[in-house]
């Protein structure tokens, strides 16, 4: 009974993100899911952190399409609200690091920043390549690759991110790294949407008994490894473990060995290649 309520929840969200997205975005929405089996998802492997970072302008189309071709096996990627609603990707609170403009985030509107150039700063051979909202993101990314969204701001975030990765079929791959409040808004939408804690994000005690009451299904280590009883908990109630980060190609055995499942990392092609002698391929598209 509870699995179909569950259900009905997310279709009811998923109907409401078509009304709202209108006929061309829905009928677009409507195709992944459209008799399509549910992907098999990997175990273990590599987060490209904001995308292929080290050698891309993170969080952009560019560096996304790179760790898809690199055969990334997660990538993780930042998701901020515009004044004017929208859903964009954007690590920090400014756009001032990472694009040619200034001044916070949640001060400027879309189209406003949609006119800033976020490649330069990276490499000239990136000039004009633009900040990407959170749908162009999705649109682009394989349905096999897990997709770890983390959240810059709160509730309404929360709400707004799930309806986007219901809308758009994504709800077996995408999860939400994100705090509480962000997490009850997003279970409103969808109840079973995947969710990473992040609300207390180091390597405590404390920090993975709220992930494992909260039935969390990810949990990211900041820094360091959890104890060995909390990592041998964690992997009991089924909870699958991101590091933040590393870009040591020896620190890669230890990592996986400890129980870490996705390292989230910054030199992707160089850490894809350590995993690659570790036993684990690039994730094939």
């Amino acid at each position: 009974m509870k699995s179909m309520q569950v259900r009905r929840a997310c279709l009811a969200a998923f109907a409401t993100a078509l009304m709202l997205a209108g006929p061309a975005r829905a009928q677009d929405a409507a195709k992944p899911a459209a008799g399509a089996p549910t992907p098999t998802m990997p175990e273990r492997g590599i987060s490209a952190h904001r995308g292929a970072s080290r050698s891309h302008p993170e969080n952009t189309l560019a560096a996304f399409r790179e760790a898809i071709r690199l055969g990334a096996h997660q990538i993780e990627l930042d998701v901020a609200v515009t004044k004017d609603g929208h859903l964009v990707l954007m690590h920090d609170g400014t756009v001032d690091r990472t694009t040619d403009g200034r001044g916070p985030v949640g001060q400027l509107t879309l189209a406003e920043i949609k006119r800033l150039d976020a490649g330069s700063w990276k490499d000239p051979r990136f000039a004009g390549e633009r900040v990407p909202t959170l749908a162009e993101a999705l649109d682009i990314m394989p349905r096999n690759v897990w997709l770890n969204l983390h959240l810059k701001s709160g509730e309404s975030t929360g709400a707004a991110v799930a309806r986007e990765v219901v809308r758009q079929g994504r709800t077996h791959q995408a999860f939400l790294a994100c705090g509480r409040s962000a997490t009850e808004a997003a279970r409103r939408v969808c109840p079973d949407i995947l969710i990473c804690n992040m609300d207390r994000q180091g390597h405590n005690t404390p920090y993975v008994d709220d992930t494992i009451a909260r039935k969390c299904q990810f949990i990211q280590l900041f820094r360091s490894l959890a104890s060995p009883d909390d990592m041998r908990r964690l992997k009991e109630a089924g909870v699958r473990i991101n590091y933040c980060c590393t870009n040591d190609p020896k620190e890669l055995e230890r990592l996986y060995n400890a129980g870490v499942e996705f390292p989230l990392v910054d030199d992707l092609a160089t850490m894809i290649e350590a995993a690659k002698r570790l036993g684990i391929e690039p994730l094939a598209q």
